[in-house]
């Protein structure tokens, strides 16, 4: 596997994805140095052996030498990043990320770099209701999903290497969409779930609801817990695809509605026979 070759890891970005990245590779035996403005999450990771070394700023040195990096950042933040700092990129560096949402990030990214690198984007559908790298656990990573997006400047090189990471890190299933298309599902299996997780939570303000509730309404609300810088900042970016899968999602909800209103007792019953036979899919070993 050509992964074996890399030695010198850069991770960009310590928060709970980022450190629980660097927690894998490190347990692999790759040298995997950070970066991130936040020096106590830097000196933390240091100081629990996640990380070889860590840095509050960009270092040139670490950078310079890096024969991967993996980006963890905000999309913004991860754009202006690359634009600032590519000139210090080693020639044949190929990079990653783990952003949410890609067509309009990976193009830009795309468009913007030196022609003697590669980036190939990928989203790892894994993740915690916390935040930070002192959250981080690689352990999110087995029996998830991993996806790999590339479009026509990526090499079929650059995609096997990229797959190779979801590989060594233990995703249970590796598979490839286009940009647009892994925005238009995302938009429907993360982010209008998030949506709906809020919406119940701020619908009520009945502040006593946590005496009464069972397991289905904390099931249904756990990603409430929600960061709200990193998810407005991605659902703005990703706002048409989010739009539609809202809108399907409320046709769906108004339908039941008139079904409920109507006394329509079997055509609520079709619909909840079709939800067991889907959610079943998710259910198979």
């Amino acid at each position: 596997m050509e992964w074996i070759s890399q030695k010198n890891i850069l991770i960009v970005g310590l928060g709970l994805m980022g450190g629980s990245y660097a927690r894998a590779l490190k347990r692999l035996g790759f040298h995997v140095c950070a970066i991130d403005t936040d020096s106590e999450s830097i000196r933390w990771a240091e100081e629990n052996g996640i990380i070889d070394r860590g840095y509050d700023r960009v270092d040139e040195a670490t950078v310079r030498d890096a024969d991967a990096i993996i980006f963890a950042l905000y999309p913004r933040v991860f754009l202006e990043w690359i634009r600032e700092n590519q000139h210090l990129f080693k020639p044949g560096l190929r990079m990653t990320d783990v952003t949410g949402v890609k067509s309009c990030v990976v193009y830009d990214v795309q468009g913007m770099l030196r022609d003697d690198v590669e980036f190939i984007a990928a989203h790892p559908m894994a993740g915690r209701e916390v935040y930070g790298v002192k959250n981080s656990d690689d352990r999110i990573f087995r029996d998830a999903n991993y996806i790999v997006v590339p479009t026509e400047k990526n090499t079929r090189e650059a995609i096997d290497w990229c797959r190779g990471l979801g590989q060594i890190l233990g995703f249970r299933h590796i598979a490839e969409l286009s940009p647009e298309a892994h925005d238009e599902m995302i938009g429907f299996v993360s982010q209008l779930t998030h949506v709906i997780a809020v919406s119940l939570m701020t619908c009520s303000d009945n502040t006593h609801l946590v005496d009464y509730t069972g397991d289905s309404f904390r099931d249904l609300t756990r990603i409430a817990r929600i960061n709200d810088r990193m998810w407005s900042e991605l659902f703005m970016m990703n706002r048409e695809p989010l739009l539609k899968q809202m809108d399907t999602f409320l046709a769906e909800m108004n339908g039941f509605r008139e079904m409920l209103r109507q006394g329509d007792t079997e055509g609520m019953r079709e619909k909840m026979r079709l939800s067991t036979q889907r959610r079943a899919l998710f259910d198979r070993k």
